[in-house]
């Protein structure tokens, strides 16, 4: 069946330079354009050559009396002339009769216009030279109605109606200003201007009204082609049998179906025909089973959907068929229809099977493993016995993400579902929860053993190296269980569980298995409550913040600033730790808000201070990359007055980890405010003397295990602190010594050279008084511990 070719594709917009034929239009053919634009052509000769003449007569009747007849007849015989003589050049071409004109002789029509507007345009300076305002005014009335003409009876041909328009308001304008009225000279280039671009606006309008037009009425004449060669061919058979259930009266398209002869197929079974090796065999698909007993039992059916082999090759068929019988009832056979459904049926499978596997690992998902872990609670339940649930989430894969990008990401999940489905036994269904979340629905986990022996193998097959576009990755696996229906008596709830113990696995570090404990629901619930609780807090004024002195290494050791620390007073909970609070505020994204109140109370305190005092504020990772974090520091110095040298950020490495680049650019403008950078608890976490290199700080701070462990005699620490201090001293940066509590550390420190010094020796965190207490002592600073 062949298509009829039509242009379907209507084009968004056409551009001015198209519409006025000096560019090709896009979206369509220049042909399209030139026949919508042709048709306007049409009677448009006489109607213009009318209105010529009526407004020239209102010219002459306005003029006279203050022009010269000489001037006026003038005119209006220079007017009449090119009028007639440019209505019967069209007429000898016999353009409107036409159905598209060239491109040349649309040009020709818009020089003819513009001849046309610098006549009408030379009646205001020429006629009105001779008279006083009125006449202006009515040549300008006549002239503009004409222009006004010219935009509404020429829309779909914008080169002629612009041409005319143009000149004429450009005479309009000469002559206002050769009279003095230069107001009424820019209104007239405006009025000139706004139906220039009206005319535009209308051409656009209409040619793609008319295209629009064309296309419908393209795609009615399809619609009514296929419907007819659709009655003439359909895609059904019919096919017929007798009493004994073999085919008569084979029709082609049913041979055709068959890939077989008509005389071949006649007086042949019909299940024969369609089972294929089934038939020598007797195992008949159980859709097979049901035809026959339809067949048998002479019984109609319709739509019915069944397997056909034809050479070797699965089909599906869809048959209907009704029992024929003659006049007299008696039982002729079966008279039906079939078609062959073949790509539809493939096609639903291919969509069912996405709705039940994951696309990236072939791994069955979230809504299979649902329905498996429904049913094995089910079974669970009827034979008294217990099944399992195990979710997996996958170490450092965001770290993957992050630096390889997602095409590498998506990779190695699939090499992690290859591991897991060679691991698992036929008591096991793995499969993709999202993302790099997998699950494990185990039939029978009656063996605490077992279910640590399946999470405890899956830990170890997932954490081996792969390799992946030429790249040796490590990740691990973080394992938590559930067992149902002790943990759990419905999906919802066993899920639930096994998710609270993977969260323990996370919390200690990951390349663990926790099974369920009761406990996790209590602590869930706890972070639950601590978190509607930590919504309230800044509201209900219960934050406040306590300060602990950081002071030099050399001399008196006199207080060179503070930290400034967090402390919550819950009215239900008591003081609660930051330890505990802090992790829930990242998770519930509230550390944000909470950090800026930090960060404005802070700069206020410190302003009671004297001055050369600083104030040290640790920013979390989510706060130093939230939006307009910079402007907020600004803010908060702008509305204390603390100068920006006296405030001291600290971070920490990990912000390096999560989000490098943009950390960076942070720091950077922060620095350049004037603002001081520190480097908190350097050494624990991801060391790189890269972050060093790639933004400058004012400060590292040692670690207070390293001090303790320095204390303790041990060398390694007393190596790490000697070489941070070596480092800082190359490259001009302070260090602060952390956790000094007593007189042996404090020598060990001043031995190793550290500039400052922070610990319970010089003082504990303290209130906001108290700290301003200290400056009015006269004491020497040791006295404050």
């Amino acid at each position: 069946m062949t298509k009829p070719d039509s242009r379907t594709d209507l084009p968004r917009d056409i551009s001015a330079m198209a519409l006025l034929g000096f560019a090709s239009p896009g979206g369509m053919e220049a042909v399209q354009l030139e026949e919508i634009q042709a048709r306007s052509i049409r009677d448009r000769s006489t109607v213009q050559l009318a209105t010529n003449l009526f407004c020239a007569m209102m010219i002459a009747a306005i003029s006279f009396g203050s022009a010269p007849i000489w001037a006026i007849s003038g005119w209006i015989a220079m007017l009449l002339g090119f009028n007639i003589l440019w209505f019967t050049v069209l007429r000898s071409k016999e353009i409107s009769e036409k159905r598209r004109a060239t491109r040349r002789e649309f040009l020709d029509m818009g020089r003819d216009s513009a001849i046309s507007g610098v006549i009408w345009g030379s009646a205001l300076p020429f006629l009105g030279s001779f008279g006083a305002m009125p006449q202006w005014l009515g040549i300008w009335s006549v002239t503009l109605a004409m222009m006004v003409y010219a935009s509404m009876i020429m829309p779909s041909l914008p080169i002629a109606a612009t041409a005319f328009i143009s000149l004429a308001s450009l005479g309009g304008f000469a002559g206002w200003v050769y009279h003095g009225e230069y107001y009424l000279a820019l209104a007239n280039a405006a009025l000139g201007t706004l139906m220039i671009f009206g005319v535009l606006r209308s051409a656009k309008a209409q040619v793609l009204y008319e295209l629009a037009s064309n296309v419908l009425h393209e795609k009615s004449e399809t619609v009514s082609l296929l419907l007819r060669e659709f009655e003439d061919s359909g895609a059904d058979w019919l096919w017929q049998t007798d009493t004994a259930r073999c085919v008569t009266h084979t029709s082609p398209r049913f041979a055709y179906a068959l890939e077989s002869d008509p005389k071949a197929i006649e007086g042949q079974p019909l299940l024969k025909l369609i089972a294929g090796d089934a038939w020598e065999t007797g195992r008949y698909p159980e859709e097979l089973h049901e035809l026959a007993e339809r067949l048998k039992r002479r019984e109609s059916f319709s739509n019915l959907i069944v397997p056909v082999t034809i050479r070797g090759k699965r089909h599906w068929w869809e048959l209907s068929a009704s029992p024929r019988q003659s006049e007299n009832g008696a039982f002729l056979g079966f008279r039906g229809v079939g078609s062959d459904v073949t790509e539809q049926r493939e096609s639903a499978e291919k969509i069912s099977h996405l709705a039940r596997f994951d696309t990236l690992t072939g791994l069955p998902n979230r809504l299979q493993l649902t329905e498996a872990l429904g049913q094995a609670l089910a079974d669970a339940d009827q034979w008294r016995r217990r099944c399992g649930f195990m979710m997996i989430d996958l170490d450092r894969f965001k770290a993957v993400n992050d630096t390889l990008g997602h095409p590498v990401g998506d990779r190695l999940l699939a090499q992690v579902a290859k591991r897991l489905k060679m691991i698992m036994s036929e008591n096991e269904l793995c499969g993709r929860l999202g993302g790099d979340e997998f699950a494990v629905v185990l039939k029978d986990a009656a063996d605490a053993n077992y279910v640590a022996g399946v999470a405890r193998n899956i830990i170890e097959t997932l954490s081996k190296p792969y390799e992946v576009d030429q790249n040796t990755l490590y990740i691990g696996a973080s394992v938590g269980s559930a067992i149902g229906p002790v943990d759990g008596r419905t999906v919802e709830l066993l899920m639930r569980s096994a998710d609270l113990a993977l969260y323990r696995s996370k919390e200690d570090g990951g390349n663990v298995h926790h099974s369920y404990q009761h406990k996790l629901h209590a602590n869930a619930e706890e972070r639950r409550v601590l978190e509607f609780e930590l919504r309230n807090a800044l509201d209900s004024n219960q934050f406040y913040l306590e300060y602990q002195p950081v002071v030099d290494a050399n001399g008196e050791h006199a207080i060179a600033g503070f930290e400034a620390l967090l402390r919550w007073n819950n009215p239900k909970f008591g003081m609660v730790s930051p330890a505990k609070f802090i992790p829930v505020a990242e998770d519930a994204r509230l550390i944000v808000p909470i950090g800026n109140w930090v960060l404005r109370q802070a700069c206020a305190d410190a302003m009671k201070w004297p001055e050369g005092i600083k104030v040290a504020v640790n920013v979390s990772v989510d706060q130093l990359t939230s939006q307009g974090f910079v402007e907020s520091v600004v803010q908060a110095l702008h509305d204390t007055g603390l100068p920006a040298w006296r405030l001291e950020l600290e971070v920490t490495e990990s912000i390096f980890v999560r989000d490098g680049g943009l950390a960076v650019q942070v720091l950077d403008r922060l620095r350049k405010l004037g603002i001081k950078l520190s480097l908190d608890d350097f050494g624990t976490g991801y060391s790189s003397l890269g972050y060093l290199s790639n933004i400058r700080f004012d400060t590292i701070k040692v670690d207070r295990s390293f001090v303790i462990g320095a204390a303790k005699g041990k060398a390694e620490c007393i190596a790490i602190i000697r070489a941070v201090v070596a480092m800082a001293d190359a490259l001009d940066i302070a260090t602060t010594a952390e956790g000094v509590e007593n007189e042996n550390e404090l020598a060990m420190i001043q031995q190793f050279g550290c500039d400052k010094i922070q610990g319970y020796y010089f003082g504990r965190p303290m209130a906001f008084l108290d700290a301003c207490a200290l400056f009015q002592a006269s004491v020497p600073s040791r006295s404050v511990a």
